[in-house]
């Protein structure tokens, strides 16, 4: 179908955005609804007195507040459609000029950013289509940045609605998932209804990337069918001229860059020649988004390919593979077929009975034989061309896992064994192809992570016994599909984290590490609060710095160390208020009389507790006679006395102190190897704490550092000293790493640390793909060389 003018082709353009627009505004109620709902469960958990109260505060602004927020973002929807965009489609920002943030702009990127990576994990080959009819019918390169179909630009509209209703960041936190879920599943929708609208008006019925990859610029020849395929992944994932985001400015962890924040000096995208623009964009997309989420849209772009591909060569049948049943003769064949690799030797060249053999490559090679038979049997027995592509591309992706040398041999033969599993959830469930986040790809991702790093110790024996187990559980449950991938999925991840926290050498120190982050949360948090309880008293200074630099530090090593309700850890903060009463005026006989009686003791127990800390005899002299000349000076003052109420009070708070303690970080903690053996007394000569080294992280590495997966493989970079380590353990409060190496060694680093090692690339994943992905980009490239063999 032609489209007649420039007018009719901007108007279908428009009337998308109008479909789209409209759809995301009808489920906006039933948003407010689930939000409700999640804000009501919440209010009846059990949890600490804040953490209620957050609750209930959160219930009780939204309730009053919904109708607003939802009036309020329809309104803000309907004026994303008026013409308020510059020509080019970029936000009215002179080129060189650097714009300030208002205070808490980052935090809302953040949260805005964290939502649209959710809907694009769903929603981005819906997306894709859309933006690339959308960019044909407008003869762009890329839609603007303040487009309403790029989902970061939705999520960012919600939660600034959110916030202008006077609704808090905190309450948003606590709804963000339920919102995340609700809304990539209402904005794919959108999507696809936008999708069927220009298709039913003959906009771009099929769509072959292969087609729009650009001949390199300058050279008058075609591109090669390497950079091809590379040009292809850029188009599919949101890279290059082709972003799926459009420009979008926003990664995973919310790095945010204005339209006309570029460097002094830059040349416009208007002055910019056809390369260049490429190069400008993509290292615009490169500072705005952390390598995980580059690794995302990277991941993407592969499985759409495939999925195109797929559709392509197979047509609609491919797309009705789900709503029919697997042909009979299939059917039969997949319950015939036998694993790969049988739990006894024989199968894999040993004697039936004999004593468990060493699997090696010969076995992995016989595997890979067993495999490819296989797959002519099952192709042979498929009735449909979608049945026989299926099975040709599952297939190939374990072919790909089972060439993985990186993985042991012992290790792919199990993985090698889910590929009858894999194939049963794929054939009822085509989106296997092109959901990252399926529970089958998970599985098998989360697994070839952790063994990438494999060596023949002891520790690791359970994690392929865990492996096996996993592999047989969904053996017993062919008919299951993704519910039994999603439920050993969670097993698995529930192992991991007992695995590497308390087989593995790592074991001892995460105790002495869980001990340290209390040790330094309650220091800071005590320092906090008794600068708000002293902060309207008249406190002598010397017993002010006594307090804030010292007994601080006794109170958290005894709440560690002895517990926070005990008796001696309450003694401990009965002296902190004995000796603010001690230290102030005493105009009355009977008071002096009363401190001289209680001051042996007070001193006393002074010392015990500065013990605790280590410190030496001399210096505790030092601090004993600052206080005694303070207490001595006290019985001359005629200045007024402490009241006693505030005093009571005083007492009070400090009992109960642990009680006021944040859920989030207190920022960074002063950990060195000699503060670790003081406060614990374990010999710390095997752990290192990491303390210096990178920069400032921008939030975007913050981000990544929080997403880092436990069992994960990295390279450390410390000391000049490369080192293959185990992300083993994350602290209850997310404030302390430790990574393991095989032979026992021990990092101990703070959160904000490993974001700097990440960002100055001092700490790297040692895969930049998963395990699937890449079997899924080797499985594409032997297609793409010989697309018959989808059917033979």
């Amino acid at each position: 179908m032609a489209l007649p003018t420039d007018q009719h082709v901007s108007s279908l353009a428009k009337q998308a955005r109008e479909h789209f627009v409209v759809h995301v505004g009808r489920g906006l109620p039933d948003l407010v609804k689930v939000v409700s709902a999640k804000l009501s469960e919440l209010i009846d958990m059990p949890g600490s007195a804040p953490e209620v109260q957050e609750r209930r505060d959160a219930w009780m602004a939204f309730q009053k507040q919904q109708n607003d927020w939802l009036a309020k973002s329809r309104k803000a929807l309907q004026r994303t459609l008026l013409p308020q965009r510059s020509a080019g489609g970029a936000r009215n920002s002179a080129p060189g000029r650097l714009e300030l943030l208002a205070e808490g702009a980052m935090d809302d990127q953040i949260m805005a950013s964290r939502l649209a990576m959710k809907v694009l994990d769903l929603a981005s080959s819906e997306l894709n289509d859309l933006r690339l009819r959308v960019q044909h019918l407008e003869n762009r390169q890329e839609l603007a940045r303040d487009d309403v179909l790029l989902p970061d630009v939705v999520t960012r509209l919600l939660v600034d609605q959110w916030l202008d209703c006077d609704m808090s960041r905190e309450a948003w936190q606590l709804v963000q998932d339920t919102i995340a879920d609700f809304l990539s599943r209402h904005l794919l929708t959108s999507y696809k209804k936008a999708n069927e609208f220009l298709v039913a008006s003959g906009v771009m019925k099929e769509i072959n990337l292969q087609d729009m990859v650009r001949r390199k610029a300058g050279s008058g020849q075609p591109a090669s069918p390497r950079d091809q395929a590379k040009r292809t992944d850029e188009v599919a994932s949101g890279r290059g001229e082709q972003s799926v985001m459009g420009s979008s400015t926003r990664g995973s962890g919310g790095t945010s860059y204005n339209a006309g924040s570029r460097r002094s000096g830059a040349q416009s995208p208007a002055n910019l020649g056809g390369t260049d623009v490429g190069v400008h964009e993509e290292t615009r997309l490169m500072t705005s988004a952390s390598p995980l989420a580059r690794a995302k849209m990277r991941a993407q772009g592969v499985v759409g390919r495939l999925r195109r591909f797929l559709a392509d060569k197979v047509g609609d049948d491919f797309e009705a593979t789900q709503l029919l049943p697997t042909s009979p003769r299939l059917q039969q064949a997949i319950q015939r077929a036998k694993p790969v690799v049988s739990t006894s030797t024989s199968a894999l060249g040993g004697a039936s009975g004999s004593a468990p053999m060493v699997i090696g490559t010969q076995q992995v090679k016989q595997a890979s034989e067993a495999l490819r038979e296989r797959t002519r049997d099952l192709k042979e027995a498929a009735e449909t061309h979608s049945e026989k592509a299926i099975v040709e591309v599952v297939a190939l992706m374990f072919q790909s896992i089972l060439a993985e040398e990186r993985i042991p041999p012992s290790v792919r033969v199990w993985f090698a064994r889910l590929q009858i599993p894999v194939l049963r959830v794929a054939l009822a469930e085509p989106e296997f192809f092109s959901a990252l986040q399926h529970p089958a790809r998970r599985l098998i991702d989360r697994m070839g992570a952790c063994v990438m790093g494999f060596e023949s110790d002891i520790a690791s024996e359970a994690l392929e016994a865990e492996i096996k187990r996993i592999v047989q559980v969904i053996e017993q449950y062919p008919e299951t599909g993704r519910r039994v991938f999603q439920l050993v999925y969670d097993e698995f991840q529930k192992f991991l984290s007992t695995y590497l926290s308390e087989k593995t050498p790592a074991k001892k120190f995460v105790s002495v590490a869980q001990q340290i982050e209390q040790k330094e949360t309650l220091s800071v948090q005590y320092t906090i609060e008794l600068r708000k309880l002293l902060d309207d008293m008249p406190v002598r200074d010397e017993v002010r710095d006594f307090l804030f630099h010292v007994w601080v530090d006794v109170l958290a090593v005894a709440s560690v160390k002895h517990g926070l309700k005990h008796e001696e850890t309450q003694s401990l903060k009965q002296v902190a208020s004995e000796l603010l009463w001690a230290a102030s005026a005493k105009p009355d006989r009977n008071d002096r009389a009363r401190v001289i009686q209680q001051l042996p003791n007070v001193l006393q127990r002074m010392r015990h507790g500065m013990g605790l800390l280590g410190l030496p005899p001399s210096v505790q002299d030092g601090h004993i006679k600052r206080i005694s000349d303070t207490l001595a000076e006290a019985f001359m003052s005629r200045t007024d006395p402490i009241p006693q109420e505030s005093l009571d009070h005083l007492a009070e708070r400090l009992s109960n102190l642990e009680e006021f303690l944040p859920e989030s970080g207190v920022g960074d903690l002063d950990l060195d190897n000699d503060s670790i053996e003081m406060i614990t007394g374990v010999d710390a000569s095997n752990i290192e704490v990491i303390n210096q080294g990178g920069s400032q992280p921008n939030a975007a590495m913050r981000a990544w550092a929080a997403e880092l997966q436990i069992g994960s493989w990295f390279s450390l970079d410390h000391n000049s000293r490369l080192n293959s380590v185990q992300l083993a353990w994350r602290s209850e409060r997310g404030q302390l790493y430790m990574f393991v190496t095989n032979s026992g060694r021990c990092y101990l680093v703070q959160a904000t640390r490993v974001a700097s090692y990440l960002q100055a690339g001092l700490l790297l994943p040692s895969e930049e793909e998963t395990l699937t992905v890449r079997a899924t980009r080797d499985a594409m490239a032997k297609l793409e060389a010989n697309p018959e063999r989808l059917f033979d």
